[in-house]
């Protein structure tokens, strides 16, 4: 459990990475979960558990703000979060018996992690180059809306990322959809995932509901901040450099589950 001067410099971070999730439209667990694995030095299945349960809160937030912009689409936000919230407990289910293989829950984050960081290079060198789709509403039949919420909640379930990690990505690249309205839904979608995954974390005991909460309020204060940074600084170089940033990050969860096994 956090004492007050750790809670303290955890909501910092969670200000942190509101702050950056806001200006690069990627959510604050890409942040939070290394953060508390390898600067507070959590065990890697409390930083899970600690970081989806944050998101809560942080989702919630981002949700209201983007309805109040009419970013979300409603009716793919409900096929999304019903097929996500059942992943999520076959995620969490599989997370019960793979927890105390700490060797693989480093991999499979590393890889995942490894995703992120090509993405956001991707995203920041040579996607600012295209061309902006528009709409309000994300294309897609009810089936592939369904199995992309049903994958990413097992994801979820498993490792605490998806939101702007898995969401975002999915709805712009396998359904065209806007951006504003991908990052809009995929909010929206996301709270069942993160409410059922943080449910069953907190049964396992693994959640420091304390800094859960420092870290929730800190991204809520920071999101904020970042949309406000966009009209400042261009996503695009932030995405570029943190790019790398996270490369560093995948490789050492990597080679610690290399190390561990």
């Amino acid at each position: 459990m956090a004492d007050a001067i750790t809670a303290i410099f955890l909501l910092i971070t969670g200000l942190i990475a509101g702050t950056l999730g806001g200006l690069l439209g990627i959510g604050g667990c890409v942040i939070m979960l290394p953060s508390l694995a390898f600067i507070f030095n959590y065990p890697l299945p409390v930083a899970i558990g600690t970081t989806i349960t944050a998101v809560i809160l942080t989702a919630t937030s981002g949700t209201i703000g983007h309805i109040r912009m009419k970013n979300v689409d409603y009716s793919t936000a409900k096929i999304v979060a019903v097929s996500g919230a059942i992943g999520a407990g076959v995620g969490s289910v599989i997370f019960f018996y793979i927890a105390n293989q700490v060797w693989l829950l480093n991999l499979i984050l590393g890889f995942a992690f490894l995703y992120v960081a090509l993405r956001m290079v991707y995203e920041g060198i040579i996607k600012r180059k295209m061309p902006e789709r528009t709409g309000n509403q994300v294309p897609g039949s009810k089936s592939s809306k369904g199995a992309i919420g049903f994958f990413i909640g097992i994801i979820t379930g498993i490792v605490g990322l998806g939101g702007g990690y898995a969401l975002v990505p999915s709805f712009i690249y396998l359904l065209s959809s806007p951006v504003k309205i991908a990052v809009g839904t995929s909010l929206a979608s996301f709270i069942s995932m993160a409410v059922v995954s943080g449910a069953f974390k907190l049964y396992q005991g693994i959640v420091d509901v304390v800094a859960a909460i420092a870290l929730g309020i800190g991204t809520i204060i920071g999101a904020q901040i970042g949309a406000r940074l966009t009209k400042v600084v261009p996503p695009w170089v932030i995405k570029a450099i943190f790019g790398f940033i996270f490369l560093y990050v995948s490789l050492k969860f990597i080679w610690e589950g290399y190390l561990a096994l």
